[in-house]
């Protein structure tokens, strides 16, 4: 049985590693990502049957024309990960208030979007659709410095809860990951001195991305999901 996912921010780290754990477990994998396609990064990593570039993940015309595209190509859609969004570390006192419209519109409008716009090709019945977000661990407690990214993936978290009771009758689950430190290349550049073997690995939250997917969680709903490695 063909299933295929959508992923947004899907040129990331997390982004690409999602995409080739679904791929690897058989799944029709399509990326979309306000970010054009890397030039460096070759077709063949992209682990994907699908890629399109500068999506603006925000317009609902752009999230539907894309979504469709998929349709379009596979003839449905099984899942949607809304991976896409952005991190700020900036006070209030000396920040912009400019940043916390900006985390708004990168991580709950992004998510949002692209959720209306897969609701127009889930199947209603039984086999239902997946919508998987990503939260933050961090939203749970806002440390120094976090407001304006903890409260916008407090908004993602909230959006999980609400999607999910407005779906249930259609066998829609809906549920949030909620990451910690993942360890990136770029993490690891920012925190030096850090034990990176503490830290979530992408595949970790790949696998239980994947397993949310499946019909094996079919139960599941509603549920925001820390993956936090071993921190």
């Amino acid at each position: 049985m063909q299933r295929v996912v959508v992923v947004t921010g899907g040129f990331g780290i997390l982004g690409r590693t999602v995409g080739r754990v679904f791929a690897e477990n058989g799944w029709t994998v399509a990326l979309i990502d306000k970010a054009p396609v890397p030039e460096s990064l070759g077709t063949e990593q992209l682990h994907a049957s699908w890629w399109r570039g500068g999506i603006e993940l925000t317009d609902l015309d752009a999230a539907r024309s894309a979504i469709s595209a998929v349709v379009g190509q596979f003839g449905k859609l099984t899942a949607i990960v809304n991976v896409a969004g952005g991190f700020c570390w900036e006070t209030l006192a000396e920040g912009s208030l400019e940043t916390w419209d900006r985390m708004y519109q990168m991580n709950v409008r992004t998510a949002a979007t692209a959720s209306k716009a897969a609701l127009d090709y889930f199947v209603d019945g039984p086999d239902g659709g997946r919508i998987i977000n990503i939260g933050a661990g961090a939203a749970l407690k806002a440390g120094l410095g976090m407001g304006a990214y903890t409260a916008s993936k407090s908004g993602v978290m909230r959006l999980t809860e609400a999607l999910a009771e407005e779906l249930k009758s259609r066998f829609i689950t809906v549920n949030a990951i909620l990451p910690g430190i993942i360890d990136t290349p770029q993490n690891r550049k920012d925190m030096p001195d850090a034990d990176f073997a503490r830290w979530a690995r992408p595949e970790e939250i790949a696998n239980v991305i994947l397993f949310l997917a499946s019909q094996a969680a079919s139960g599941v709903t509603g549920a925001l999901i820390p993956v936090t490695g071993r921190m």
